[in-house]
């Protein structure tokens, strides 16, 4: 999922446990992981199941992943796919990271302590290496959304792109938590090196959705990549960051409060998966000044879509663009590109308009 196998790995690192990091998602992924799972559940799901597989026979005994308690399917992934493992003869373990806030704090520190428990490092050590693997997932997080805004105003759009790719490259070739933080404050400063040109007004898109098919770059066909290479200047507030930080700061309601309050003229409750956080996205994104919305999520996303049916109201309301993209294993990337580009086409002659009105 996108970034958080940088999270991962340097926790692991730091604990000095043993780990599988999955392959990119890729064509093979989504074929074992389809061949498996029901017909009619999301893309998440098939990629995901066919990362475990792809995990398992390279040597992985024990899957780590978030959970969510909520009116969404995702809630249910756990135990249907140890079921499904199961039924496939595959003798895996679980550990479903979830809110302290669902499942109690004695709850959420037995799974932690699950992990740990085959660490050998001291308590201090194990915290520290907590702590560390929150810094690089900042970093990683806050560099791409460096090169997201920057790649607009870049005189060469394409690189910032590579720069992303070689640093995520070397990322994974680290051998401790240290040097993936040295690594990326390096990168940190190259970015910010970049010959850019300040008088351009790139268009600015905002990506909203459902956070896997928004984080994952091979659900969204490599959005903002595409993005980039247009040289347009995008951004997406759901990351690995924010979920961590919005599940630490749920139990006390202090979780995504800019985010609430953005949503509440159309839609005041949470309806499972980020469904309020993609409204409320779209109705900040118009105070911030973005040209246009693009929404993502995997067909049959309860949650996105009711907030696809709440968008034309937003749009309407604000003179705001939103495009919505649906994936799955079926979409088609000449026609999905086709959309993308149709999409900036309009934010552009937009642009002219109001620009020849002034």
């Amino acid at each position: 999922m996108g970034n958080t196998c940088f999270g991962a790995k340097a926790l692991l690192d730091g604990l000095g446990i043993e780990y599988v990091v999955p392959p990119q998602n890729s064509k093979a992924s989504l074929e074992i992981g389809s061949q498996y799972s029901p017909e009619d559940i999301c893309l998440p799901y098939k990629l995901m199941l066919g990362n475990y597989i792809q995990s398992i026979e390279k040597g992985a005994d024990t899957i780590m992943l978030t959970g969510s308690i909520g009116p969404c399917r995702f809630g249910e992934y756990c135990e249907l796919q140890i079921n499904l493992l199961k039924k496939l003869g595959y003798n895996v373990d679980f550990i479903v990271i979830d809110y302290p806030g669902a499942i109690g704090k004695d709850e959420f520190l037995r799974r932690i302590s699950k992990l740990t428990s085959h660490s050998k490092k001291s308590k201090l050590q194990q915290l520290k290496a907590l702590h560390n693997a929150y810094k690089v997932i900042k970093l990683v997080d806050e560099l791409d959304s460096k090169a997201h805004m920057l790649a607009g105003y870049a005189k060469n759009p394409r690189e910032c792109r590579n720069l992303l790719e070689r640093c995520k490259s070397q990322l994974l070739e680290c051998t401790c938590t240290e040097s993936m933080i040295e690594l990326l404050k390096n990168y940190h400063d190259a970015i910010g090196s970049l010959e850019v040109d300040k008088t351009r007004e790139p268009l600015k898109i905002a990506i909203i959705g459902e956070i896997y098919s928004i984080i994952e770059p091979y659900c969204n066909l490599y959005i903002e990549n595409k993005l980039m290479d247009y040289g347009v200047s995008s951004h997406r507030t759901l990351t690995p960051t924010w979920w961590v930080k919005d599940a630490m700061l749920s139990p006390i309601k202090l979780n995504s409060i800019a985010i609430r309050k953005a949503s509440m003229e159309y839609l005041p409750l949470y309806i499972g998966g980020h469904g309020r956080e993609c409204i409320g996205e779209a109705v900040l994104a118009e105070k911030e000044g973005f040209d246009g919305v693009i929404q993502i999520f995997p067909m049959g996303c309860m949650p996105e879509i009711v907030a696809k049916s709440i968008l034309p109201s937003i749009s309407r309301d604000k003179n705001l663009p939103i495009m919505t993209l649906v994936v799955d294993e079926m979409t088609g990337e000449a026609g999905y590109v086709t959309r993308i580009e149709a999409f900036i086409d309009l934010l552009e002659r937009r642009r002219k308009d109001v620009l020849s009105r002034c």
